[in-house]
């Protein structure tokens, strides 16, 4: 029972930070209606800004996001402004480029850091990166739980913005229908390079938070883009509240499939999780509640 109780917990706590992953993917696609293949990437390039702060002023990787988040949200809007926005404006025979276009700035990106950064593993050491306590002789990861409530504070703070500001109302209407957002007099263009930022600057901080507890290296980008897919799979695209439930799904799967299988079959789980739904529920948790 205990061990049934640590692994709930850890795939719980897990689970809350792959769901902000998942929400910036889905905020993109929702608005885009893209699939950004180059997420994981842009939250590599995070941590790296995360890792040198840390590494070279001494910043603690939480206090960094107030750094990291708006500038990697200002590489994002550069992306979706200058590379993805005129090719949305050009008809083509081949309608996908532009996802071909993020797998093509993933991979400029994971060897930019390669370059400057070389392929060696980097690791941020804080006094908690281990710490745990102990709740009824269940463990707790401190980092992670640190991780789990920023990740539920900061999905309230974007659903704030995104029912009560201008620009998220902007954002909603822009996702529901793109041309009807034109004719309301919305820039849509615009939104479309906003809302990649936002979603850019989700998937920094998330970054950020999961320094202490993974190492780092370029490739580090290419797992974390797939999980962020399948989580956008499993919550249905496009779905914000669904990137919660396929986060925390996607979490529980992973920390059972390590305890009750084998720790080298943790990813391989959710990619079967990932297969099962595109069979049986093809739109997810988005197509059981409408939302």
């Amino acid at each position: 029972m205990e061990l049934l109780l640590q692994t709930l917990v850890s795939g719980l706590l897990k689970g809350g930070v792959y769901a902000l992953i998942g929400m910036g993917m889905t905020l993109i696609m929702g608005v885009m209606g893209v699939i950004n293949l180059a997420h994981g990437q842009i939250m590599m390039v995070a941590m790296y800004i995360t890792y040198s702060l840390f590494a070279i002023f001494g910043i603690d990787p939480y206090l960094s996001m107030a750094i990291g988040a708006p500038t990697i949200f200002v590489l994002g809007a550069a992306i979706q402004r200058y590379l993805l926005n005129p090719l949305m404006r050009i008809e083509t025979i081949l309608p996908e480029n532009q996802v071909l276009m993020t797998v093509g700035i993933g991979m400029v990106l994971t060897e930019s850091m390669r370059i400057i950064f070389t392929s060696d593993y980097k690791s941020v050491q804080v006094s908690y990166s281990n710490a745990v306590f102990f709740l009824g002789g269940v463990s707790f990861s401190m980092p992670l739980v640190i991780d789990f409530f920023l990740a539920v504070a900061m999905t309230c703070a974007l659903f704030w913005f995104l029912i009560r500001t201008d620009m998220g109302r902007s954002i909603r209407a822009t996702a529901q229908d793109k041309e009807a957002a034109t004719l309301m007099g919305i820039d849509t263009e615009r939104i479309t390079w906003i809302t990649f930022g936002i979603g850019s600057a989700i998937v920094a901080m998330a970054g950020a938070m999961l320094l202490p507890i993974f190492y780092l290296y370029p490739d580090i980008g290419g797992p974390f883009t797939r999980k962020a897919f399948v989580i956008c799979i499993l919550g249905g695209l496009g779905s914000t509240v669904g990137a919660i439930f396929g986060g925390i799904t996607l979490g529980l799967a992973e920390a059972f499939g390590a305890t009750y299988i084998a720790m080298e079959f943790e990813d391989m789980i959710g990619l079967v999780i990932f297969i099962i739904v595109l069979l049986f529920l093809p739109g997810g948790f988005k197509r059981l509640t409408g939302v």
